[in-house]
Order: C-alpha cells, then sequence, then structure tokens
C-alpha cells in the first residue's frame, strides 16, 4: 500500500474538515475523537464537497441535502443518501498525514 502525504497534523483543527487532492483525487481529512480520517470528498447523492459539512459523532454531514456519512466506514446514516462513499486508509509519521488511496470500503 502507497501512502502520499495529504497535509501537517498541526493543519487540521478539531472537527473542521480540509480538503486536500491527491493524484487528482479529492479527499477530505477530518481530525475528530482522537483519530484523523480520510473520505471521498464527493456526497454520493449530490456532486457537492463534504469538507463543506459539519462534523459531529464521527460523521460528516453534507450541507445540501444533510445526508450523514460514517467517517469509519462510508456509509450513510441518513438520506438521502443511500450510497456509500469511500474511505482511505491514514497513518500519522510525525507530523505529517499520509493517505493511501487503497480504499477501505
Amino acid at each position: 500500500m502507497t501512502f502520499v502525504r495529504a497535509c501537517g497534523l498541526s493543519e487540521l483543527e478539531e472537527d473542521t474538515p480540509k480538503r486536500v487532492e491527491l493524484d487528482g483525487t479529492p479527499v477530505s481529512l477530518v481530525h475528530t475523537e482522537g483519530e484523523v480520517f480520510a473520505i471521498h470528498d464527493v456526497c454520493s447523492h449530490a456532486n457537492v464537497s463534504l469538507s463543506e459539512g459539519e462534523v459531529d459523532d464521527c460523521h460528516i454531514e453534507c450541507w445540501l441535502h444533510g445526508s450523514r456519512f460514517d467517517l469509519r466506514s462510508g456509509k450513510p446514516d441518513s438520506l438521502p443518501a443511500t450510497r456509500p462513499v469511500p474511505v482511505y486508509p491514514v497513518k500519522i509519521e510525525g507530523d505529517d498525514v499520509l493517505v493511501s488511496l487503497t480504499q477501505e470500503s
């Protein structure tokens, strides 16, 4: 599995999504509950950026229609979204947040 540097850990604010682009793939990084998660930054219901939404209880909410996605699995837990979005493995090395675009789910 190949990991690429996405940003510095110090650049992430708690519960505030940060959009990055890795090899042309939009990714939302979220530092919450002591972990960093990487989730595809496009809602599966509408073509909008999830990183513009809010984070609560290890979920990110799409700002447009209110669908919530679990940051651990990418699965939606509210309508109108019914399809999950990809999540990506993350590892921290020093201050570097590294992401692999290999999908976990």
